[in-house]
């Protein structure tokens, strides 16, 4: 059964991402990293849904959300952006493959780096620190990184930033390959955690087995 949502709050965190809070219905529960099916409560909408993962931590009392939009067509991303406080939405059961199965390395590219917040939150909250966990974040442009510096202010977690399309920027490191990874990855210790662009996954997939990661410590989204 879908739960509609109320929107109290909602501010940009890029130039086309923003950050949305919702109240939250009595006794919703998820788990870090997990995602939801989203639509909006408007006329023709809503049947239209998109996955959007929770960025908020479970005990909190409003459900967060972390969502980019689109504007080169009138799509879901884009009517977001034009929420206003008050406004509904709709929202489907909790569901997803990501966890947290123990420290590691967090690989994401763009919008994909929406699981790792509430996983990297909620471990920062038990713990007080993030030592033995590293997040290699790739975007197109410095511009488009997402919560920069709440990444950066973490305590205890080693920031690898990469951009693939602002060759002017001190970020500019290429695409993540083997090459990167390896000065990164403990091979027999650390959990990989991968997200972004299903090409994406599937590539650096192949590179972390490349240098002896066991498939098992390869934690993504379950591919179609």
């Amino acid at each position: 059964m879908p739960h509609r949502l109320t929107l109290k709050a909602i501010q940009p965190v890029t130039h086309d991402v923003n950050h949305l809070v919702f109240d939250k219905p009595e006794g919703f529960s998820f788990t870090p990293g997990q995602a939801t099916d989203f639509a909006l409560d408007q006329d023709g909408w809503r049947e239209e849904k998109r996955p959007f993962t929770f960025t908020s931590l479970p005990h909190e009392d409003s459900l967060q959300f972390v969502i980019k939009s689109y504007p080169d067509h009138d799509g879901v991303t884009t009517r977001i952006a034009d929420l206003k406080p008050g406004d509904t939405v709709l929202i489907d059961e909790p569901w997803g493959a990501i966890e947290d199965k123990g420290d590691g390395v967090f690989i994401a590219g763009g919008a994909g780096v929406t699981p790792f917040i509430s996983i990297l939150r909620k471990k920062l909250h038990e713990k007080g620190t993030l030592d033995g966990n590293t997040l290699i974040f790739s975007n197109k442009t410095e511009q488009d990184i997402v919560l920069r510096e709440e990444f950066e202010a973490m305590d205890g977690l080693r920031v690898h930033w990469t951009v693939t399309e602002e060759k002017s920027s001190p970020l500019a490191r290429g695409m993540i390959d083997r090459t990167m990874l390896a000065d990164f990855v403990k091979a027999q210790t650390d959990f990989c955690y991968v997200c972004g662009p299903d090409p994406m996954i599937e590539a650096i997939r192949g590179e972390l087995e490349y240098i002896d990661v066991a498939p098992d410590r390869i934690v993504t989204e379950d591919l179609d």
